[in-house]
């Protein structure tokens, strides 16, 4: 695997960069795809971050600091993005052409030309802010702002066991740079709209109990979303209710995409790995965070996975 001194020294050489995300974008993909965005148009070079989904509107404040010119790709570089079943809609003419991908998943499929993996790092926009500083590009406001974003929400404000001394350093790195924290932080944790409480307050009628309550299953369908009008870029956070629970081991949250079509997400607590169980679905992510997606009826989907997470917890 090359070293980030290696990719900078190609970053140097290079231009035209695309920058790629994930679906359904989190803090994480968006920031550190933002602040790379910015640093490199700092260095005098074209980029451009492309997402096959809207900007939840919570991120949007971050996006406007990298706007740039139309232009065609000669570099290709995703950001977050563990496998090209994460590229969706307009970004999946991509898949097959990425040239650099920078994550922090141990289940990253390596489908790039060039794959930087550190599976310690607690969030991407740690990765980037060491490259970053490589490339030798000054940390102002915007870039700091961006970066800040993605620590913050992969880490869930730095209350995870992804978190780090490193991670602290990098965050208390960025509030120096004069990044407006309260703010940051009112707009990512305090505040939500008023339709997502509807929404939760039926997500919370659909929660059932397994294994002596060790297990928490929640369901978001497709119909409660018409009546509260929430949008798909505003679930975000939503997966980790039912592992909040005192008690709970696993939280699954089941999402209707579309008819027969679920987005499953998996959240654990230390002593049960996400990964083990949506492997077995073909998906992947990280030791207390996974997903999988599964076409098919509903009660077969909970009767399944229920069947895995019995044998991972021992029941």
């Amino acid at each position: 695997m090359k070293s980030l001194l290696d990719i900078s020294v190609i970053l140097r050489s290079r231009d035209d960069f695309y920058i790629l995300t994930h679906k359904n974008p989190d803090g994480d993909t968006i920031g550190s795809a933002y602040a790379l965005c910015r640093a490199l148009q700092k260095m005098g070079k074209r980029a451009k971050v492309l997402c096959s989904d809207e900007i939840p509107n919570k991120y949007k404040f971050i996006a406007k600091c990298a706007e740039g010119e139309d232009f065609e790709p000669r570099f290709i570089i995703s950001v977050d993005v563990a496998s090209t079943n994460q590229f969706e809609g307009a970004l999946l003419r991509y898949s097959g052409s990425v040239d650099l991908c920078i994550d922090h998943h141990m289940t990253n499929k390596n489908y790039a030309d060039i794959t930087f993996v550190d599976a310690m790092s607690a969030s991407a926009s740690e990765i980037i802010y060491a490259l970053i500083k490589i490339l030798g590009v000054q940390i102002d406001e915007e870039i700091a702002s961006c970066l800040y974003v993605g620590l913050a929400t992969d880490t869930g404000c730095f209350k995870y066991s992804n978190v780090t001394a490193q991670t602290h350093k990098i965050a208390a790195d960025l509030i120096e740079k004069g990044i407006d924290l309260g703010k940051i932080n009112k707009i990512l944790f305090d505040t939500k709209p008023k339709r997502l409480i509807s929404l939760e307050m039926l997500i919370y009628k659909s929660l059932e109990y397994f294994f002596q309550y060790r297990c928490a299953i929640i369901v978001v369908t497709l119909d409660m979303m018409k009546k509260t009008g929430v949008s798909e870029n505003e679930l975000e956070g939503i997966a980790s209710i039912p592992r909040s629970i005192e008690g709970v081991d696993v939280g699954v949250t089941i999402r209707e995409k579309q008819s027969g079509i679920y987005r499953v997400s998996v959240r654990t607590q230390e002593d049960v790995n996400a990964v083990s169980i949506c492997e077995e679905f073909g998906g992947g992510g990280h030791a207390c965070a996974a997903g999988f997606t599964f076409e098919g009826d509903i009660d077969d989907l909970r009767s399944e996975i229920l069947g895995v997470i019995k044998e991972k917890i021992k029941v």
